[in-house]
């Protein structure tokens, strides 16, 4: 599968009206069973999913997201920051703190 069909799948996943709690859950570990750091923009729609407007409402599922992008960058020093920055606004605009700034960035 090329890596756009990948992402616009996994986006689109995470942005369906119908999503339900289980399913998202679901999504998440596959999505994170595979041997790679998922794009922004799938990271994006996945946060948004958590937040208010949604129904999960969950404030621990993107700080944990975010853990998990941290560990699956390995040695990368560049991936983890590469992330933050480009899912920044989002994060902004939902209230999303990163693990850093909860001070739980042990791993």
């Amino acid at each position: 599968e090329p890596d756009e069909v990948f992402d616009a799948r996994w986006e689109a996943f995470f942005k369906n009206e119908n999503l339900d709690r289980n399913t998202y859950r679901r999504g998440l570990d596959e999505l994170f069973g595979y041997d790679l750091v998922p794009e922004p923009k799938i990271l994006n729609a996945a946060f948004r999913y958590c937040r208010p407007a949604r129904r999960l409402n969950d404030v621990a599922i993107p700080v944990r997201i975010l853990e998990v992008v941290k560990d699956k960058a390995g040695t990368n020093k560049e991936i983890y920051p590469y992330i933050l920055d480009q899912t920044s606004e989002v994060r902004a605009e939902l209230g999303i703190s990163t693990p850093e700034e909860l001070g739980i960035d042990t791993a």
